[in-house]
């Protein structure tokens, strides 16, 4: 039976433990999904922020280009995404597909990166003052998803983060995962 690793620094890595994902509809075990222990989340996070300093660095039109190539990359395997959330959640394929779409916009939008990140400035907003925004990634930035929509919650965070210049981790609900780390996997070509 297959086990779904984590995905730290490029790599699939496993854990010492893991846990078991069943299909709602059957009952049935239909793999099993690694279970992070705290080296494991320390492992993720010192290689995020060893990654952080170069990525911050490239430009956001680069940023953009791998954005774009994710998408294409979500789109080919669509199919594939819409089964396994299927089959982890029991939710009819239209279901998944309407879910995953709705990423997919979202990963569309973090495409215009180099649009959104010019700021702005206002010349003379007060006597002998300007005022302008300018925008930096933070660094390594974290989200909690929750169970119930694995595919579209993941795309509203990871991708604008990541086109912004930032490295992301995912405390990913357990043992229903298989569309996230397909996703991310599917991801790591991209730039």
């Amino acid at each position: 039976m297959s086990v779904v690793s984590h995905l730290i620094n490029g790599e699939l890595v496993e854990s010492q433990r893991t846990l078991d994902v069943t299909n709602p509809s059957t009952g049935k075990v239909i793999r099993h999904v690694a279970d992070a222990s705290a080296a494991d989340v320390e492992r993720a996070i010192a290689a995020a922020q060893a990654a952080f300093p170069a990525w911050r660095d490239t430009p956001p039109a680069k940023r953009a280009q791998v954005m774009y190539r994710f998408k294409q990359l979500l789109e080919e395997h669509a199919d594939r995404l819409v089964q396994l959330v299927s089959e982890e959640h029991g939710k009819t394929v239209e279901d998944a597909m309407g879910e995953l779409k709705r990423g997919i916009e979202n990963v569309e939008y973090s495409c215009g990166v180099p649009e959104l990140l010019k700021g702005e400035y206002s010349h003379n907003v007060g006597p002998g003052i300007d005022a302008w925004s300018n925008f930096q990634p933070l660094g390594v930035v974290a989200g909690i998803t929750p169970f119930n929509f694995p595919a579209m919650v993941p795309l509203w965070m990871y991708p604008m983060a990541i086109a912004c210049g930032n490295t992301f981790i995912r405390k990913r609900s357990s043992g229903r995962c298989s569309a996230w780390c397909g996703s991310a996997a599917w991801a790591m070509p991209c730039s």
